[in-house]
């Protein structure tokens, strides 16, 4: 087995650098933490974490220094707990004269086929010179679970599906700043059309559109089934298949855990409001669905009224939706979502005092706020009043100078009691979230 270890850490240390598009993630490792990447199946951690690898070679570091192992590699098969001390002593038996000495980047993918990797990784991180990285599918690899089994020791970083800014990097397309020539602007739109249609998981783009509707749909099996219904051991596969569906189809829609398991009971399943809860929590945990639940100074209140479900990927959510319930409304506020949730846990949804309901209410990490309003077009006199009123209204009572109202084409700027509305389209939108510096945002006056 030592043997083994060691062609294959070999066979990491001579490998090409991993081929992809360079993520606009900012992942920082401080020491004495072991930095872990999560996020949903199929949306690029094995690549990003590749991609560091081929950073530090770039910065001097020694190739013989840093070493990446894949445990879902059949030839590590009957790797178990007691094994993985094998290891250490694999790489130190090649590079003795490292040990204690040098630093040394170790790179785990899919650690989690081991039982009890945990108590392996940490003694690592204890007892060596050493930087490790994790990365894993959310089936085992939770945010959650990372924090309670590595006991604070760890820093768990968030890796989604490409977002737009990602995407035209994929294509070759500069769009850094915010003036760019006609001939420019018009080959970003064109993109613009294509992320749309293919949304932003890596494997997916340039693939046909029933070649990309079929994988979209092999990744929705794939959490459905190992990350909520295998992990969990459920009793009730086809309750967690029908209410997934449920909720992608009802993308940018209300929800509440009373309402979903009288939809259950009337296809027959008999489950509990505890088990329908649950579930919510399962399908957030494996980063395919999120909740948006209601802006408001009390957290009871925050908690009892109807939360709104967001999917991770619109076009994911176009593949796998029957047709029938999904609209490009609430596809677009999808979109928006998503590009906001990459920068800020802190995503909310607001209702002004005349109960007035603005789509998201969002805290950046320094503490300030941004309002945003997502609606098709306002070419409609009656939706224009209602739209930007509603802005209006919500900008006052938060005081607010600037609130977004995004659409599919049109950008103005209107002037309201309260400050500004900006209307923008969604693709110079999602090139403002998707900035280096995250959305900008306000000092809120109330919390």
């Amino acid at each position: 087995m030592i043997e083994l270890i060691q062609s294959l850490i070999l066979e990491s240390q001579t490998a090409e650098p991993v081929a992809g598009t360079p993520r606009r993630i900012r992942i920082e490792s401080l020491p004495g933490k072991v930095t872990a990447l999560i996020g949903v199946r199929r949306c690029g951690k094995t690549t990003c974490m590749r991609q560091h690898m081929a950073r530090l070679r770039a910065e001097g570091v020694p190739s013989a220094n840093l070493f990446y192992l894949d445990f879902s590699d059949d030839r590590l098969h009957e790797l178990s707990l007691e094994h993985l001390d094998l290891i250490p002593q694999a790489y130190f038996g090649r590079y003795p004269e490292k040990k204690g000495r040098e630093k040394i980047h170790l790179f785990f993918d899919e650690i989690q086929f081991v039982a009890g990797w945990e108590r392996f990784v940490e003694r690592l991180r204890r007892t060596e010179n050493c930087e490790i990285w994790l990365a894993g599918s959310s089936a085992k690899l939770l945010s959650r679970e990372i924090a309670t089994e590595m006991r604070g020791r760890s820093l768990a970083w968030e890796v989604f599906p490409f977002s737009f800014r990602e995407f035209l990097d994929s294509r070759g397309i500069d769009a850094a700043g915010d003036a760019w020539p006609p001939d420019r602007q018009a080959e970003i739109r064109h993109a613009f059309d294509a992320y749309w249609k293919t949304g932003g998981f890596p494997e997916a783009l340039g693939c046909s559109p029933a070649l990309r509707v079929r994988l979209h749909q092999e990744y929705f099996h794939a959490v459905l089934h190992r990350d909520l219904i295998e992990r969990y051991g459920d009793p009730r596969p086809t309750a967690v298949r029908d209410l997934a569906r449920r909720l992608i189809d009802n993308a940018a829609a209300m929800h509440t855990v009373n309402r979903l398991t009288g939809y259950l009971k009337s296809l027959g399943h008999r489950v509990p409001k505890t088990a329908v809860a649950g579930y919510l929590e399962r399908f957030e945990d494996a980063y395919a669905l999120f909740s948006v639940r209601l802006f408001d100074a009390s957290a009871a209140r925050a908690n009892v009224n109807p939360k709104k479900i967001y999917c991770i990927d619109h076009a994911f959510a176009r593949s796998v939706g029957s047709g029938i319930l999904v609209n490009s409304g609430h596809l677009l506020e999808n979109l928006v979502f998503c590009a906001l949730r990459r920068r800020a846990t802190d995503v909310r949804y607001y209702r002004t005092e005349r109960r007035r309901e603005i789509d998201f209410v969002v805290r950046s990490p320094d503490g300030s706020w941004m309002l945003v309003q997502v609606c098709e077009t306002l070419a409609d006199p009656g939706t224009r009043a209602r739209e930007v009123g509603a802005l209006a209204e919500a900008m006052a009572e938060l005081r607010l100078r600037e609130g977004f109202l995004v659409t599919r084409q049109e950008q103005e700027e209107i002037d309201v009691g309260a400050g500004t509305v900006r209307v923008l389209p969604v693709w110079r939108f999602l090139l403002l979230a998707d900035g280096e510096a995250g959305p900008p945002g306000q000092k809120a006056g109330r919390s």
